[in-house]
This record gives C-alpha cells, sequence and structure tokens, in this order.
C-alpha cells in the first residue's frame, strides 16, 4: 500500500512542475521583453542575435523558476493525497510521514544536483555570453531611422532633416536640410524640396532634386578672403557609407569574466590566491617590524599610532651606539632613524589597505559561490515546507496553492536578496548572508514536520488559524 502511494505522489509530481515552470518561465520572459525590447528597436539586429539574446537570458529565469515550481508540484500533490483520504489510511494503520515522504526527499537531492551544476557551470557560461552581447548591441550605433521635423546625426559628420515623410512613398522625403560639416572647403548647408532615399548594400544614395547649395568657400586676394557661395541644382547625388550601423559580434576573453559570469571553481581558485597574498603581506609587516625591533602579532596596532607623538628630546637622547657623537650627529641620527621607521609605517599602511581590499574582493566572490549553491539546496528545503502545507490544504483549490507558494518563495527570496546586500556591504559573513534564508524556511519546515508527523489531529494549521479568526469575527 505504501508503495502505491510512493508513485502516486511520485506520478502526481510531473504534471504540476512543468505547468508551473512553463507558466513562471513565460511570465519572466515577458517581463524581460517588456523592460529590453525598447533597447532593441530599430537596431536593425538579425534574428539570430535576438534569439541568442533570449536563449541567454533564460538562464537565470531557470534559476528562479525551478525552485518554485518544484514547490507548487509538492502542494500539488501532498493536498490530492490529503484530499482522497489515502493520508488518513495511512496514517491511522500507523506508517509515518518519514516514511511516506522519502523517495520526495531522493527527488529532491537529485533536483538539488542538477540545480548545483546549472548554478554553477551553465549559468555563469550564459551571463558571460550575455553580457558580452549586450555590449555588442548597446555600442552599436541607431539604426537609420528618420522622423518628420527632428535631424539625424547618425551619418557621420551629416545631420539629415525632412519635413515630411509621406507614408508607403518608397524613399521620398518632402523639405529637407541636409548640413555638412565634414567637407573639405568647410561646413555647408543642402536644402532641396525632395529627397529620394536608395539603400544599396553597406550605402545609402540620397538624390536631393530642386534645391540649393550654401556655403563659404575661400576667395582669393582680390576678393578680400572668406566669400559666400550659393549654388542651385536640379539634382544632386550624396552617397553615404553605413558600414558602422551593422551589427558585429566582438570575441572576448576570460580575463573579463565577473563574479556572475565565473564559474565557481575558478571562484575557488581566486578566493584561495587573494588570502595566500593576505597572508604573504602580514608575514612580510611581521618581517619588517621584527628589523625594527619591535616584533607584534597585529598589523593594526603599528598602522594606527597615536595622533600627536609625544615630541622627543634629541640632545638629552643616550644610546651606546651614539657614544662618542656630539649633539648635531645625534640628531641626524635620530633623524635618519625617523624617516625610516616613517618608511616602514607607510609600507603597512599600504600593506594593510591592500589586504583588506583583497579580503573584501575575497568576500565578494564567496558570497556568488554561497549564492548558487544556497538556491540549488532550496529545492530540498522547500521539501520540508511543501509536504505539511500540501496535506495542510486538502480542496485549497489552485488559488490557494499560488498563494501559499509565492509568499513561501518570495520570503525566501528576499531574504536571500537582503542577506547578499548585507554581506557584499561587510555587515554580515557571507556564508551567513547566503546561507540564512535556507536556516530560517528549514527551521519552519521542520517545525511543520515535526508537527505534522507528530499529532494528525492537529495536522492542519491553516485550518486552525481560519477558525480562529471566525471565532473571532463571530
Amino acid at each position: 500500500m505504501v508503495k502505491r502511494l510512493h508513485w502516486a505522489v511520485l506520478r502526481t509530481l510531473p504534471g504540476p512542475f512543468f505547468a508551473a515552470f512553463g507558466t513562471l518561465m513565460f511570465l519572466l520572459l515577458m517581463q524581460f521583453l517588456m523592460r529590453y525590447l525598447p533597447e532593441l528597436v530599430g537596431k536593425g539586429l538579425p534574428l539570430v542575435a535576438i534569439g541568442e539574446l533570449v536563449a541567454y537570458s533564460l538562464a537565470y529565469m531557470v534559476t528562479l523558476a525551478a525552485p518554485m515550481a518544484w514547490l507548487i508540484a509538492l502542494l500539488v500533490a501532498f493536498g490530492r493525497l490529503a484530499e482522497s483520504r489515502a493520508y488518513a489510511v495511512v496514517k491511522s494503520a500507523g506508517i509515518s510521514l518519514p516514511r511516506l515522504a522519502w523517495p520526495v526527499f531522493v527527488v529532491a537531492v537529485g533536483l538539488v544536483a542538477g540545480m548545483a551544476y546549472f548554478n554553477n557551470v551553465l549559468l555563469p557560461e550564459a551571463n558571460f555570453r550575455l553580457a558580452g552581447l549586450w555590449s555588442d548591441i548597446r555600442l552599436k550605433r541607431p539604426g537609420f531611422d528618420l522622423e518628420p521635423g527632428v535631424f539625424y546625426t547618425g551619418l557621420g559628420g551629416h545631420a539629415l532633416r525632412a519635413e515630411v515623410i509621406p507614408p508607403d512613398s518608397s524613399g521620398l522625403l518632402v523639405g529637407v536640410t541636409l548640413f555638412q560639416t565634414d567637407t573639405p572647403g568647410g561646413a555647408a548647408v543642402l536644402v532641396a524640396k525632395r529627397a529620394r532615399l536608395q539603400p544599396r548594400g553597406t550605402h545609402l544614395f540620397v538624390m536631393l532634386e530642386d534645391g540649393e547649395l550654401h556655403r563659404r568657400a575661400a576667395g582669393g586676394r582680390r576678393e578680400g578672403g572668406n566669400r559666400y557661395e550659393r549654388l542651385a541644382f536640379a539634382r544632386h547625388r550624396l552617397v553615404f557609407d553605413l558600414s558602422d550601423l551593422l551589427f558585429a559580434r566582438r570575441e572576448r576573453s576570460d580575463e573579463s569574466r565577473s563574479d556572475r559570469t565565473m564559474r565557481t571553481s575558478a571562484m575557488i581558485a581566486i578566493v584561495d590566491s587573494l588570502e595566500r597574498g593576505v597572508e604573504r603581506r602580514f608575514a612580510e609587516a611581521r618581517a619588517s617590524l621584527t628589523r625594527l625591533g619591535r616584533p607584534t602579532d597585529s598589523l593594526s596596532a603599528v598602522a594606527r599610532p597615536p595622533a600627536q607623538p609625544a615630541p622627543v628630546d634629541t640632545t638629552a637622547y643616550r644610546h651606546p651606539l651614539l657614544n662618542g657623537l656630539d649633539v648635531d650627529e645625534r640628531r641626524a641620527a635620530f633623524d635618519l632613524a625617523l624617516q625610516r621607521a616613517r618608511a616602514v609605517r607607510g609600507d603597512l599602511d599600504a600593506a594593510a589597505s591592500a589586504a583588506e581590499w583583497e579580503l573584501q574582493r575575497a568576500d565578494r566572490y564567496r558570497v556568488e559561490i554561497y549564492k548558487k549553491n544556497s538556491i540549488a539546496l532550496a529545492c530540498l528545503v522547500f521539501v520540508l515546507v511543501g509536504v505539511p502545507l500540501g496535506l495542510a490544504i486538502a480542496r485549497g483549490g489552485v488559488g490557494l496553492i499560488s498563494t501559499l507558494a509565492v509568499a513561501v518563495f518570495l520570503f525566501y527570496w528576499v531574504s536571500l536578496v537582503q542577506g547578499e546586500k548585507l554581506a557584499d556591504r561587510g555587515m554580515l559573513p557571507p556564508w551567513l548572508g547566503m546561507w540564512a534564508a535556507n536556516v530560517i524556511v528549514g527551521l519552519l519546515g521542520l517545525w511543520l514536520f515535526w508537527r505534522e508527523a507528530r499529532s494528525p489531529a492537529g495536522r492542519d494549521p491553516l485550518g486552525a488559524l481560519a477558525s480562529r479568526f471566525k471565532a473571532r469575527g463571530g
């Protein structure tokens, strides 16, 4: 009987999981398109580049959608189990909740392993390619898109304006003004009643009709210097190179990777290197202090000396090494020793600042490492919450299940984000900031799981809470 319930629960999980996963991915994708679509319109981007942009963006969406879809699937599966009265039967037969739910924990462990591989290997690579593609798109100059009454300056040294752009006119412009700033004779202005645009490959041909050219040209000695020219023309053709407007992909080296685009193995290596660098700096600082005769185990003790040191009477200073020296020679020796001490102090201050910066950088990498693994482990933590809550919301419906899932995941995600911010600012250790959300939700789940396993009669916390509100209202 227990095996049948195991298979019944396992068969129920895929349907709600993939349905919730697809819905969440669709909502996240629509949010992405609404946010970034204005940056893509008018760029003249190839469909392949847009497809790559969307595909790489799906990676971080999977990180959000998979744990939440798993939580919804757990609520649905165990909610149906409670609704069918099967759980009440096995409970009355003395079968414990851990014995009933252990296959779900096994599936959760497999899901954690898959999410850990995805977050630590595939997600950084997708983020790296996404960042490079966004950089190429944003470096690309705007596409050739004219608006009536507005100067377009994307033609390299030219500004084009048209009073009227008739719809469906095959490139016809009316009332054209064209400023040229890169001509050999200086700036020029072309005014034409009409113009026709004829794009050909990477070039744009502009045929001006019935217009005038206004410019200032250099004159001879008799003309007294510069002169103004006004030339009328029936037709005048210009050619513009649009190769700069084309989209181009650039290769990027791994050296440009950040903590979001770097694999966990590479970040661990960097953290180890930074820690060894800090230890080396402190060892060198201790050696410098030892040579001065002031050994200490704390770099900060020397980096922060008294603000106003007491003046030293060099004339009264006595030391066996100074015997036989007059006052001036003693003062010179003391000044030399003071200069060396100040130089060592400067080196110690620089070492302390560098060590502090390296420790902060190592903490940022630790935050990202813990975050990736913490999100993966959430799939196992959600089992502790989803199983007892699913048994408590029999006949709750899709609305209640969705509300509970959103509430639990929103609390988890807000705790994770806030912990990341505090850890990045140095207010919390990286491990505490990234694992606090799992610990809090896990403890809540353990309490719910223990409560359900201990007392079947009091296993409905939502029902008890609702009955309390009804009693107060009555």
